[in-house]
């Protein structure tokens, strides 16, 4: 009867040490999978945190921009708000007057051009965001550096 006794004894205490070691485990991995997860969240809101943009509508205030695409004889016209979100400029003089900037100028230049060499078939709501990356690299070419953080479309008429 004695013999019977250890070896319950010796097989109870390999189940309570399998028991302890597996225990262990799962909250190391827990640990490492919580840990890698709350790292991720943390690295994404560090990239998505920046300084709050500059922003810039183009064309007349409330028509936003009125242009004749498609070529001359072509007939179609397109209404476009287009706002520009730049990256702060610390040395730029505070504008004054009613004139726009000589950046405000740039950018409104490239944004025309731009907008009249699409054809017709680029300007489709599918193609909305190829069209503002589109302008967003222009932009960042004429200013010279990557100034620009985003383009927003706030209305959009093709006539």
């Amino acid at each position: 009867m004695a013999e019977e006794e250890k070896p319950k004894k010796m097989s109870m205490m390999v189940i309570i040490i399998l028991i302890v070691v597996g225990l262990i485990l799962a909250g190391g991995i827990s640990y490492l999978i919580a840990t890698r997860v709350v790292a991720d969240k943390t690295a994404d809101k560090k990239v998505s945190q920046r300084d709050p943009g500059q922003f810039i509508k183009l064309g007349d205030a409330k028509e936003g921009l009125i242009l004749n695409i498609g070529g001359v004889n072509s007939g179609r016209y397109l209404k476009i708000g287009l706002i520009v979100e730049l990256k702060p400029d610390k040395n730029a003089a505070p504008k004054e007057g009613k004139l726009p900037s000589p950046e405000e100028i740039r950018i409104l230049d490239t944004a025309v051009y731009v907008l009249r060499s699409q054809k017709i078939e680029d300007f489709d709501p599918v193609k909305q965001d190829q069209l503002k990356e589109m302008l967003k690299n222009e932009i960042n070419k004429t200013l010279g550096d990557e100034r620009v953080y985003d383009i927003y479309i706030t209305n959009f008429v093709l006539q």
